[in-house]
């Protein structure tokens, strides 16, 4: 699984589980699924992603350039 693979689900379920805490813990939960979609959003226009960063360097995980080059 490439890196960008592994940050989207990683984003989609980081979605869900602010959801979930929204609708069962409290309702202040909503502002972290705030806090996800603002990174999301500027990640597009950047391309920096922090959680891309933690999932390369603790996971291992490759880019999808790095994976075609080793083919």
């Amino acid at each position: 699984m490439s890196a960008e693979r592994a940050l989207t689900a990683f984003a989609g379920f980081m979605v869900l589980l602010s959801v979930a805490l929204t609708w069962f813990v409290h309702e202040n939960f909503l502002w972290f699924t705030v806090f996800i979609g603002a990174n999301l959003f500027q990640q597009s226009f950047t391309g920096f992603c922090p959680a891309t960063i933690v999932l390369r360097k603790v996971f291992g995980f490759k880019t999808e350039k790095e994976l075609a080059l080793n083919q």
